[in-house]
């Protein structure tokens, strides 16, 4: 009687079988992700349900690079906008939303001063004589984002003028930064910490990266927002009537 069962394959032949399968599906994963960074909508927006000043993660280790007078400006709640396109080393897809909470990072960018509008570049020579030593990270607060827009336009950019301190060159320079012309505009919920941590400055946090994985994690409680539920709820709606509707 014939059998019916079927020979079993080489050894060689089966690992040479899988390790085509697993190149095949690492090539499909490099194709969707390439994919996916050429199909990004020129325009696009998000409104992220994350409550109100509760509910945050007890620790945070994920931090975001902004100048120092503009971490100023958001935790004295004078803006609740961050505007950004994205640094040198953000990687082939450009700057993401990669965090709905993240502590602030002030940097000391030597040009800040004349990048932001009179009224800030007053605040910054008050600032100046009190920032850290180079060896030292001062953390004082934290942001929640609680809507974003992808904007496709400078009209659009122009619509927030009176809510952030930059220059509009600074925003044009920004906006016009590499090959595709948009930028990001975020709503933050802004909150103080309980206490002021200072951690050592290490070479991993330098370069033009907006996101930053810092080597100890930094404790939220006792964190306070920086305005009140209705002088938020009044900053948010300035926000989203400069821009319009989510789309």
């Amino acid at each position: 009687m014939l059998s019916t069962l079927r020979p079993r394959p080489h050894p060689h032949r089966r690992i040479n079988d899988i390790q085509a399968s697993i190149l095949t599906l690492r090539l499909l994963a490099v194709r969707t992700k390439k994919a996916s960074l050429e199909t990004q909508p020129t325009s696009t927006s998000r409104r992220l349900d994350l409550g109100d000043g509760a509910g945050y993660a007890p620790f945070v280790r994920v931090a975001f690079k902004e100048w120092a007078v503009v971490v100023d400006a958001l935790l004295r709640g004078e803006q609740a906008v961050i505007v950004r396109k994205g640094g040198l080393r953000e990687g082939p897809g450009g700057f993401h939303i990669e965090h709905p909470e993240f502590l602030l990072f002030p940097t000391l960018f030597h040009q800040q001063r004349e990048s932001v509008t009179p009224a800030a570049q007053a605040r910054y020579d008050e600032l100046a004589p009190h920032f850290p030593p180079p060896e030292t990270l001062r953390i004082e607060g934290f942001a929640r984002v609680i809507e974003w827009r992808r904007l496709a336009s400078l009209a659009s950019v122009w619509q927030l003028r009176g809510q952030h301190i930059w220059r509009d060159d600074v925003i044009t320079e920004r906006f016009d930064w590499g090959r595709d012309k948009h930028i990001y505009a975020l709503a933050v919920r802004v909150f103080r910490l309980d206490s002021m941590v200072k951690l050592p400055m290490r070479p991993a946090y330098g370069g033009c990266k907006s996101w930053v994985q810092l080597a100890e994690e930094v404790s939220l409680a006792g964190a306070r927002p920086v305005l009140a539920e209705a002088a938020f709820a009044a900053k948010l709606e300035s926000f989203q009537k400069a821009l319009g509707p989510l789309s």
